[in-house]
């Protein structure tokens, strides 16, 4: 069992079967040459372990997460968290948006999450990540 004390590179919790999230998780990996961070889905062992472990819903997978430095950050805050430490223009965003209120972005983010299997599509199982990737994913 992975303790959460253990882990030393940020890591992006996320839906493993919307298409919407693991298009995400492969625009961060495109956008970090310095491998910097490391995923799992919400699904699997570590992402429940995450999810007990802040108290948070086992079985609705409606938020993308990031875990750094033992906190965890959620949706809008979680998502520009991540696009402040990616290269290119990315980063450029974080700035502009992290200005608008929380409550504001969440009420964006929160439509996009609720709607993401109908305007993306679902998998039928978690995405799996090429040889060469598998080594940044956990379970």
């Amino acid at each position: 069992m992975q303790t959460l004390q253990n882990i030393q590179h940020p890591v992006i919790l996320f839906d493993g079967v919307c298409n919407l999230c693991n298009s995400s998780v492969q625009k961060v990996i495109k956008h970090d040459p310095e491998r910097k961070f490391r995923y799992a889905s919400l699904q699997g062992q570590l992402g429940q372990e995450v999810l007990q472990h802040f108290h948070l819903p086992a079985t609705q997978f409606n938020s993308f997460l990031l875990l750094q430095n033992g906190k965890l950050f959620t949706k809008s805050t979680a998502a520009l968290k991540v696009m402040k430490q990616m290269s290119g223009g990315w980063k450029w965003l974080y700035y502009p948006l992290m200005i608008i209120p929380p409550f504001i972005r969440n009420f964006f983010y929160d439509i996009i999450a609720r709607n993401r299997y109908k305007w993306f599509g679902k998998q039928e199982a978690c995405w799996l990540p090429t040889p060469e990737l598998k080594t940044l994913f956990y379970d």
